[in-house]
């Protein structure tokens, strides 16, 4: 599928026209929107009078039979799909998918869309809504838009009005503030084979470490650590990432671990298309989190908002009693087990720049409105023509008020193959939100010890 040459330029002008204006904090009467016509994030608080209802709030409390052990109960049991997608009727629903999404149906008769009721589940923590409403007369785009200024925590742009604020609200969403996770990834080849590359991933706000102090490390947004458990011939080895803000005035920080070796070093390539850790060639280092880094590379344009059929509340996906037999078929996970919804959606298209470099030269996002997660990404190459699909399985994790995926999946469309990241680790609890930090624990001198207990 070719790139629209004419949107392509379109797009490129007005990055350019965007470039010479002041980015940034809208007026008081704007930002009186927020918690009356619009939620405290950003998003509409009305229903379209249809399939999408009002948000009232969210999921925030747990369904009945959560025990309260991380082994979450999908909180609409008794619902069965009101349609599904498939090769016979996708026509009928494209202006409502993405070009991957339509592309990966006609590729795969077994890839289907089942589509569900839609329930506005997406709820944040009080304080994290009340400091998003702040950012929005405060916080703005610094550094040619490459970093934030007057930014904390929480959405800093919840009425966005470029492309690159709508991209630094889902690098920036909230996801717990500071979580533990153990989760699995598998790359099958075409007809399906695959072996699981386990991690253990910690993810440290700065403002959320037991010994935070404002003045310290102040361009750092937040602290990354992930340990490989299995499989053997992989384990020990640990990547640590220091996020900064303003990744172009001060580079993403980044060490490895080789337990072969027993030595860490620096990891500049762990940045933009740099290859991602352990996924064989499948994704690239700016793929993990559906998209990560520093947005320079591209022009961003703020396409508009559209109705779009998005994976949703997949409590089916992190189900314990799963095998990953069950999950990890040949060209695609088992669509049996996902669940979509019709829901808003920021679109967001980003080309490269003349003069730079990136595997990808255009990224068209798909946003959810009530969250500021990547809901979907389409993925061009070099000649335009569509390569990779990108589908995150988002979930509200109810107990913690946290919204985030369950699984992330990347389809490649010409080889036939994928990553899932996400399986959830048979042996151990998938997910520890609240776990405290020190600063101690993300510097180079503690990856040794991460790798090898």
């Amino acid at each position: 599928m070719k790139l629209n040459k004419k949107l392509l330029a379109m797009s490129v002008l007005a990055a350019s026209l965007i470039a010479g204006q002041a980015w940034g904090a809208v007026s008081a009467g704007e930002a009186a929107k927020l918690g009356d016509s619009l939620t405290p994030i950003g998003a509409e608080k009305a229903g379209n009078g249809g399939a999408i209802p009002a948000w009232t709030g969210g999921l925030t409390t747990p369904p009945a039979g959560y025990k309260g052990d991380g082994i979450y109960v999908n909180p609409f049991p008794d619902e069965a799909p009101q349609f599904t997608i498939d090769q016979s009727n996708v026509a009928e629903y494209a202006d409502k998918l993405s070009p991957g999404q339509v592309a990966m149906i006609k590729q795969y008769p077994d890839y289907v869309l089942p589509v569900y009721e839609t329930h506005r589940t997406a709820a944040y923590p009080k304080d994290v809504m009340d400091e998003t409403v702040k950012n929005a007369t405060g916080t703005e785009l610094i550094k040619d838009g490459n970093g934030l200024g007057n930014y904390k925590d929480a959405t800093p742009f919840p009425i966005p009005q470029n492309g690159l604020e709508a991209i630094w609200n889902h690098i920036t969403r909230y996801r717990g503030g500071s979580v533990q996770r153990n989760v699995g990834q598998a790359t099958p080849t075409a007809n399906g084979a695959y072996s699981v590359v386990k991690f253990q991933d910690e993810l440290t706000w700065r403002t959320y470490l037991e010994d935070y102090k404002p003045s310290e490390d102040a361009n750092v947004l937040f602290y990354f650590k992930q340990a490989i458990t299995a499989p053997a011939r992989l384990a020990g080895n640990v990547l640590l990432v220091h996020e900064t803000i303003d990744q172009v005035a001060e580079p993403r920080r980044a060490w490895v671990y080789n337990a072969g070796q027993r030595r860490v070093r620096r990891a500049p390539q762990v940045a933009y298309d740099g290859p991602g850790t352990a996924s064989d060639g499948m994704r690239t280092s700016d793929n993990f989190d559906m998209f990560n880094g520093a947005p320079d590379r591209y022009n961003w344009e703020l396409v508009g908002k559209k109705e779009m059929y998005i994976p949703y509340n997949s409590y089916k996906l992190v189900d314990r009693n799963l095998t990953y037999d069950q999950i990890v078929k040949p060209g695609h996970i088992n669509q049996d087990l996902t669940r979509y919804e019709l829901h808003r959606v920021w679109h967001l298209r980003a080309t490269l720049k003349e003069g730079e470099r990136h595997i990808y030269a255009q990224r068209d996002f798909y946003i959810d409105e009530d969250t500021w997660q990547a809901s979907v990404i389409d993925h061009y190459d070099g000649r335009g023509e569509l390569w990779r699909v990108a589908e995150a399985h988002s979930m509200q994790f109810y107990d913690q008020i946290v919204p985030w995926y369950a699984v992330e999946t990347l389809y490649d469309l010409l080889s036939g193959r994928y990553l899932v990241l996400g399986l959830t680790n048979e042996e151990v609890d998938p997910y520890q939100f609240g776990v405290k930090r020190q600063s101690r624990d993300y510097t180079p001198a503690a990856l040794r010890r991460a790798g090898t207990r």
